[in-house]
């Protein structure tokens, strides 16, 4: 069944003119009125939908009944990701969706080729969110993972907001695993924090074990900046389950 985000206000018995780059999707897949397709908002639950109208450039659709499913971890997790080059960034937003994130704060920090500032921080901003809502689509999800503007990571360790549930560092300077940890502690919440590529600056690293982080290592290998988070997650997940 073919799914699509729509920020419109959906509840059963109204019909909603959907996204335009929905309508194009709907008018690639050559599906027409009266065809079945799946609606979510992004708040929790989904809808079944019919096509009433597809064209090229717009379409609508009448709403169904409402169905109470999600797929969402039992457990919040925060992916604090060091902004990397190029694209990197796409492809760990769009895996670290898939795996169950709940949101995804990018940092900027010292040894982050990629600087981002006024209208180019805005326009990245704004195609993050589409590979949220692309990935959700594709993954099942429900619920839209929240993405924080693009902070320095200082700003961002004194910020409220940086301080739920437990910040965990991964750094290759731990002497203790999330493995172990994870075991010890249980589910819960938990902020990954992640450098770019080079990893966080030894500054950075003790400025956050001095704002409460926990230093945790995720084995013996260096991973990539794009391999380290979705590799923590994982491994969360088959500890804590939710996967």
């Amino acid at each position: 069944m073919p799914r699509f985000y729509c920020p419109a206000s959906l509840a059963p018995g109204h019909t909603v003119e959907l996204p335009a780059p929905v309508a194009h999707h709907l008018h690639v897949l050559r599906m027409e009125a009266g065809d079945a397709l799946t609606l979510f908002d992004g708040r929790g639950g989904q809808y079944a939908a019919i096509l009433s109208e597809v064209g090229k450039k717009r379409a609508s659709a009448a709403v169904q009944a409402f169905e109470d499913v999600e797929a969402e971890l039992p457990y919040a997790v925060t992916l604090a990701q060091g902004l990397p080059e190029g694209s990197k960034m796409d492809w760990i937003i769009e895996k670290a969706v898939e795996l169950g994130v709940a949101a995804i704060a990018p940092l900027a920090a010292r040894r982050s080729v990629v600087r981002l500032q006024g209208d180019r921080a805005e326009k990245r901003h704004a195609h993050w969110q589409g590979v949220i809502e692309a990935a959700s689509e594709q993954c099942g999800r429900n619920r839209l993972a929240q993405l924080a503007p693009v902070a320095d990571v200082g700003r961002w360790l004194e910020a409220p907001q940086a301080a739920a549930g437990q910040r965990i560092l991964l750094s290759p300077r731990a002497s203790s695993s999330l493995a172990q940890w994870a075991q010890e502690a249980g589910p819960q919440a938990v902020t990954l924090m992640v450098g770019p590529e080079g990893g966080f600056t030894r500054e950075e690293e003790d400025a956050a074990v001095a704002a409460g982080a926990r230093m945790l290592s995720i084995g013996p290998r260096v991973l990539r900046t794009e391999t380290a988070a979705l590799a923590a997650l994982a491994l969360l997940g088959g500890i804590w389950g939710g996967m």
